[in-house]
């Protein structure tokens, strides 16, 4: 929030900590769910930098050529050396193969997905929170404005009323802005979750292929 508060602090000759109180009490409830978002945003980043880096295609790649080939042991020893989620999918089928192929790796594959959208619901629920929070801020703050008003004395009461109006401006503001922040990284971790989910399905549907062409051969 330090960060969607500095640029407003400025440009209305301000401090940070003089902006923050000049918004009223709303500010701390906006302050408490731009830190949720913030902590998610970081260990979801942090965890998707991680799951790149343990990205190993080629160890996909053999998993699925030695399966083709029928060796399904190796297949599963180079699985087990891997650090790649889609290696880790196949390798948990391909073990289960016997019991129920087709239901390990959906379980393994939800497993997987879980990981990813892990923190997601949180973001989708903060985003519309704060922008409310800073709406809130708004009608309280224009209720300053009309208490003040209805003293009679506008004059006396100038510096409630103009107080009530930066208090709402400057809630619906730093509502506004959190919730922008927060739908960028939002929609990026979406759309890398989308894109796990199309990987696991592309690995899977491929080795269900190839064994089935085995079980065909076979028979």
């Amino acid at each position: 929030m330090i960060t969607q508060l500095m640029p407003m602090a400025f440009l209305m000759n301000m401090t940070v900590m003089e902006l923050f109180i000049h918004g009223g009490p709303i500010m701390w409830p906006i302050l408490l769910t731009s830190f949720i978002a913030v902590t998610v945003i970081v260990e979801r980043i942090v965890f998707i930098v991680r799951e790149n880096s343990n990205r190993e295609e080629e160890a996909v790649e053999m998993i699925l050529d030695k399966a083709e080939k029928g060796d399904i042991d190796g297949a599963i020893a180079v699985g087990k050396k891997s650090t790649d989620y889609v290696a880790r999918v196949l390798t948990y089928a391909l073990e289960h193969r016997s019991t129920s192929f087709a239901n390990a790796l959906v379980r393994a594959s939800n497993r997987e997905l879980a990981r990813f959208q892990q923190g997601l619901p949180t973001l989708d629920t903060v985003i519309p929170i704060v922008q409310l929070l800073g709406l809130l801020g708004t009608v309280t703050g224009m209720m300053r404005v009309f208490g003040a008003l209805g003293e009679g004395d506008i004059a006396a009461n100038a510096g409630q009323i103009t107080g009530g109006v930066g208090e709402a401006l400057i809630a619906v503001a730093m509502g506004l802005a959190v919730a922008i922040t927060s739908m960028l990284p939002f929609n990026y971790l979406n759309t890398r979750a989308e894109q796990a989910k199309h990987e696991l399905a592309d690995a899977s549907t491929a080795l269900e292929m190839i064994l089935h062409k085995h079980e065909t051969a076979a028979r």
